[in-house]
């Protein structure tokens, strides 16, 4: 069996992907299933979070995202059986390749709306970078929950692709050559009120002299965040070294307005949620199938392709879901 790992030999060294043969596979354990996989998404490797739970290896497997056909389950398996079409159990109607992509951005827009915040009908939402493949599954989780959803738009293309949208998206922002202001478009948008739930794409920390002029470009401040941010308001931050100056955590406990941290891993580190996990996975599938989820998807990569594939994944560089298909 081929798979492709990837390897990262000391700290901070920029990782490697290889190629890497496995002739006997280990017995299937009592409550372990045994898939063939037919498509496998790519998602960017977060290794300074492996390292910190204590779960980094010299060689870890890439696509923890998979749908495939069930070849055996252990002794004490009684969800799957042999034959089973699973992503969770994929329906008849989604194909492989739509039920690996949809799975990671899916989970992630389930825990932003529906655990971290509480959309529902007649709340705003703004989606920052709502053409990326997660904005795409957050925008249309929020709209199917009757949100109104207000999005950024990262360049022409991005601006395009969601106007195109429908469900129509209540505001599109160009924030492409920088002179746009989010904070006031939101606040017009909204009557002056603010903005109910945020879900960011990452935060400027710093000043523009700081940073390159491309993310400063794009990203929005966080003091813009706290301003168009409405009484009672959740900020959803993908930012994991968000810094708040006491004014600025004055700002939100005037509010009343919260800060949560998107972690979507945190559903595989306690027992205890899996549960609701895999109800999230079974609501993924079905809107899936139902179209309500419609993933914003690249053409599906052969397997020869895939290290390429994942190189670019793990620099940021793609702007559609990376999918490879057996």
């Amino acid at each position: 069996m081929k798979a492709l790992y990837c390897q990262q030999n000391s700290s901070g060294e920029e990782m490697t992907f290889i190629f890497q043969e496995r002739e006997n596979l280990p017995p299937t354990g009592d409550h372990d299933v045994k898939v063939q996989v037919r498509a496998c998404a790519l998602s960017w490797i977060d290794t300074k979070l492996l390292s910190e739970v204590k779960l980094e290896k010299e060689l870890l497997p890439v696509g923890r995202e998979i749908s495939g056909v069930v070849l055996e389950v252990g002794r004490k398996v009684s969800f799957f059986q042999p034959d089973d079409e699973v992503a969770v159990h994929k329906p008849e109607k989604v194909c492989w390749v739509e039920a690996a992509a949809t799975v990671r951005d899916g989970v992630r827009a389930y825990t932003a709306l529906h655990y971290l915040s509480q959309v529902s009908p007649g709340k705003s939402v703004l989606v920052m970078d709502g053409a990326s493949p997660f904005g795409t599954i957050v925008i249309q989780l929020a709209q199917h929950r009757g949100a109104k959803v207000i999005s950024t738009a990262y360049s022409l293309e991005d601006k395009q692709y969601l106007e195109r949208l429908r469900p129509a998206v209540a505001r599109v922002i160009d924030v492409s050559n920088g002179k746009i202001d989010v904070a006031e478009s939101c606040l017009e948008e909204t009557g002056g009120l603010g903005v109910d739930i945020v879900v960011d794409a990452g935060v400027k920390l710093y000043s523009a002299e700081d940073e390159s002029a491309s993310k400063s470009q794009l990203l929005p401040h966080k003091h813009d965040i706290i301003t168009l941010l409405g009484v009672g308001g959740n900020w959803i931050t993908t930012e994991r070294n968000l810094q708040l100056d006491p004014p600025d955590s004055h700002s939100l406990f005037l509010k009343g307005a919260t800060v949560s941290f998107l972690n979507e891993e945190i559903w595989n580190l306690s027992n205890i949620e899996q549960g609701k996990y895999l109800c999230i996975l079974e609501d993924i599938m079905e809107k899936l199938s139902s179209g309500i989820f419609r993933p914003q998807l690249d053409e599906p990569i052969p397997l020869y392709e895939a290290k390429v594939s994942m190189e670019i994944v793990q620099k940021n560089q793609t702007r559609k879901r990376q999918v490879i298909q057996f």
